[in-house]
């Protein structure tokens, strides 16, 4: 082989070289693969640039916007009561989808069991005279103090006739005379302190019978009233009348207050006996 074919075989063998390395990777996209390896670089992060103003030092940034709360809408205002009294119409019972000839509804069933309103003897304080009770512990909620009294009555003297006249004097006024007889009886008295236990300074109620003691009004008796009349030196006197009967024992007052102890302070006088219950709910027995 002469040195011409030589060179025709080394020009052979580049171009298929190239052909193999370079041009065949272009035309497919892939990089041109020549044996040797590359490190390819890390691109490095810039740091954002410091602004500096008087010493002070920042850096730039932009914080996203604050959220939007949406309106709201502000209540209607509830209307008061102007204190007069309303008048309430009838509609059409089609405004509440009821036809005329539809039967209404059934409610709901109210239970008619009517509450325990019996009451049960607590305690009971019975005397004549005045004086202070020991401390009675009272736990529930509510109670009531029931008493009755026996008055005494005193002896009348003389008869019942009381005289009015009444005489004109020089044509003008009148002038009183001629009273005659008397009445004699005892004054009872009676009443109730009730004193909280655990504050002797504190008086929970002053208790005293309403209308006074008047055991002729209690048995429906009024006493003789006398008669006025223009005619000088004239009595009469008018009979006793009988009413029915008012008696107002026993009285009784309602505590609206109890889970403490109490004690009683007693003024009597003047009576035969008196007679004080507490009382409780029925209901409250095994609850309290």
């Amino acid at each position: 082989m002469d040195k011409k074919d030589i060179t025709y075989t080394i020009a052979a063998f580049c171009i298929i070289l190239v052909i193999a390395f370079v041009i065949k990777p272009i035309t497919t996209g892939q990089p041109v693969n020549t044996g040797l390896s590359f490190v390819t670089p890390t691109p490095s992060i810039t740091a954002p640039p410091l602004v500096v103003y008087a010493n002070i030092t920042s850096i730039i940034t932009t914080s996203p916007p604050p959220p939007t709360t949406p309106p709201t809408t502000p209540p209607t205002p509830v209307p008061t009561w102007n204190g007069k009294t309303q008048t309430v119409s009838f509609v059409n019972p089609d405004t509440y989808g009821i036809s005329s000839n539809q039967s209404l509804p059934q409610g709901t069933r109210i239970n008619v069991t009517k509450p325990d309103t019996s009451l049960t003897v607590y305690a009971t304080i019975s005397g004549k005279y005045s004086g202070t009770t020991q401390v009675i512990n009272i736990p529930f909620p509510y109670w009531e103090l029931s008493y009755t009294i026996d008055p005494m009555i005193g002896p009348k003297s003389g008869p019942t006739i009381v005289s009015i006249a009444i005489t004109p004097t020089l044509g003008q006024g009148t002038s009183y005379s001629g009273v005659q007889g008397s009445y004699g009886s005892v004054s009872s008295e009676f009443s109730i302190q009730v004193m909280d236990a655990s504050d002797p300074n504190r008086i929970v109620r002053s208790i005293s019978p309403p209308g006074g003691i008047d055991p002729d009004l209690w048995a429906g008796i009024t006493r003789a009233t006398p008669a006025v009349t223009t005619a000088p030196k004239y009595a009469e006197v008018v009979p006793t009348a009988t009413l029915s009967n008012t008696d107002p024992r026993p009285w009784t007052e309602k505590f609206f207050e109890g889970q403490r102890g109490y004690y009683f302070i007693i003024n009597s006088q003047y009576l035969n006996s008196y007679t004080i219950r507490i009382l409780i709910p029925t209901r409250y027995i095994g609850k309290y």
